[in-house]
């Protein structure tokens, strides 16, 4: 009896370790069929080509990022150069002036802006917004800024970008420019109007300063009813209250040439039939 109880014992302990390998050599072997089964049915080569397919785009659109920023940075950069031209206008190169600045705004599209077209057309452009929006915001800038200077008015976006059409591949739908871009633009040129204006009034041109007033303020009350329904609004707030300061510094200038305007002695006596301070007696000295 002791006997047989000693040789139930060595059976029971010896199972579990044939237990354990027996299941062991289960697992290795369907470890292996599944291995075996993966690729036989081309699941690991599948992947792989997927990862490789979205590596190669990321690439190929940073490297479009890159040259998207290059070129909206000439557009900024030669943009602006087209401002500073603008601002060399006075009452007696006023033609002259503004003819050089259109004869370089269109050479800006030509040259940058039809590079970026050319690299956007037939793209996810809106998800390179954030790399060319500063170069598009100063050329509607530097456009508006010579339309208003030449003919008194502002230029819409429709009229800007049928300028853009010829840039374009017809065999592609046309890249446009947005209207929160070309807002955008529009507040900054509140900015440059009032450098305008200030310049018009130290050369007597108060009508003149008076119409640039005008133009800024109703650019204002139109965009304070248009930000609070923009999705994406952030910029254009921070660009509210600068334009709210333009506004006030052009008012304030005028005012002042109003009022006080007797006291502006380096102008008094004045011989030019222009001068907003013509017939002001002549201080006795």
């Amino acid at each position: 009896m002791l006997h047989s109880l000693q040789k139930f014992s060595l059976f029971m302990a010896s199972k579990p370790q044939r237990l354990h390998q027996v299941s062991g050599t289960n697992f290795q072997g369907s470890a292996k069929k599944v291995r075996t089964m993966a690729t036989s049915t081309g699941i690991e080569p599948a992947m792989k080509d997927a990862f490789t397919g979205y590596a190669e785009y990321l690439n190929d659109l940073n490297d479009k990022r890159e040259r998207v920023v290059k070129a909206s940075r000439d557009i900024t950069m030669n943009s602006k150069k087209v401002i500073f031209q603008v601002h060399r206008m006075s009452k007696f190169n006023k033609v002259e002036v503004l003819e050089k600045a259109e004869k370089d705004l269109a050479a800006v599209t030509d040259q940058y802006v039809s590079r970026l077209v050319k690299e956007l057309q037939g793209t996810d452009f809106w998800k390179l917004r954030r790399a060319y929006s500063p170069g598009i915001q100063e050329y509607i800038e530097a456009a508006t800024f010579c339309c208003f200077c030449k003919n008194g008015t502002l230029l819409e976006l429709d009229e800007i970008n049928k300028t853009l059409l010829p840039l374009n591949d017809p065999s592609l739908h046309p890249l446009q420019i947005n209207v929160l871009d070309y807002l955008l633009g529009l507040a900054d040129l509140t900015g440059e109007l009032m450098r305008l204006a200030i310049g018009r009034i130290s050369d007597g041109e108060l009508e003149y300063a008076e119409k640039i007033c005008r133009f800024v303020r109703d650019i204002y009350r139109e965009l304070t009813l248009v930000a609070p329904l923009m999705d994406d609004n952030s910029d254009m707030k921070t660009k509210m209250d600068v334009m709210l300061q333009s506004v006030m510094k052009i008012e304030n200038a005028c005012f002042s040439v109003h009022v006080r305007g007797s006291e502006y002695i380096p102008l008094i006596g004045t011989d030019d039939p222009s001068s907003f301070l013509v017939g002001v007696p002549d201080i006795e000295l």
